[in-house]
């Protein structure tokens, strides 16, 4: 029975490094893939500016905001190895703000809805605000 309880200790303190290693592994792999979508990407947008077409704005808008998108994703990616495996909060709300930015941009058609994408980039905003004002307390590593 001691034994047992002595393997299952060992399995409780090697479970989180295991699961660490299965969570970097995927967003090395996740990274790769947003790093191929963001060049996908800006290779689409380049063939629509040198397009002898008019093109429409909104589209040259919706792509730049995705390229942000990917770009911020992969950026938070890479803080999150450089912050000792910590994903900081900011990011997400850049994230937030942009996607509802290109919400917007995308479906204008329906005032309520842009009205409603509009409030939600003000309470994130003012969630980034509180967020730089409050004193950081982080706990100290060990």
């Amino acid at each position: 029975m001691d034994n047992l309880k002595k393997r299952y200790h060992i399995f409780l303190n090697m479970l989180p490094n295991i699961l660490q290693v299965i969570l970097n592994v995927s967003l090395v792999i996740l990274a790769i893939i947003l790093s191929f979508l963001l060049i996908m990407e800006l290779i689409d947008f380049s063939h629509i500016l040198l397009a002898n077409e008019k093109a429409d704005y909104n589209l040259y808008l919706a792509n730049i905001l995705i390229f942000f998108l990917y770009f911020e994703f992969i950026s938070m990616i890479v803080k999150y190895f450089k912050e000792n495996y910590h994903f900081p909060m900011r990011y997400f709300l850049y994230i937030g703000i942009t996607a509802m930015i290109r919400q917007i941009i995308v479906e204008h058609e329906d005032a309520m809805k842009t009205l409603f994408y509009s409030l939600v980039i003000l309470i994130l905003i003012i969630g980034y605000f509180i967020m730089n004002v409050t004193p950081r307390q982080r706990p100290e590593g060990k």
